[in-house]
């Protein structure tokens, strides 16, 4: 049983953030080998919290479908439950990412004015 969306995930995160850790890219690579198609293979890629959000979602409707289809009785479906569990939390974590980016973003914007009030330029 492999966990290839938060391996995928993981790796995009690097991508992301800037973070050279060539240990989770290796281990995730191998763990996703023969399985970078769809979602999975376009978080591995993602260059941007946007494209994290948006291939993240991809991937929890591929999981959404999977699990529907697989019998309550089947040995994976509490794993595919679980995975489930696990990606709605990730979802989650990437959007406070991008809202606590873009509180940033506004506070640079407002500290800005205020040192232009403090400090006018004559010009």
């Amino acid at each position: 049983m492999s966990c290839d969306e938060l391996e995928a995930l993981r790796v995009g995160l690097c991508n992301v953030l800037g973070i050279d850790r060539p240990a989770i890219r290796e281990h995730a690579l191998a763990e996703l080998e023969g399985n970078l198609d769809g979602p999975v293979g376009a978080l591995v890629n993602a260059s941007s919290v946007a494209e994290l959000e948006r291939h993240l979602d991809a991937a929890l409707v591929d999981l959404e479908s999977k699990l529907a289809s697989t019998p309550s009785d089947d040995p994976e479906y509490d794993y595919l439950r679980g995975r489930l569990l696990a990606l709605r939390e990730a979802e989650r974590s990437i959007r406070r990412l991008r809202e606590e980016g873009a509180s940033i973003l506004e506070g640079c914007g407002e500290t800005h004015s205020l040192l232009h009030e403090l400090f006018p330029v004559e010009g």
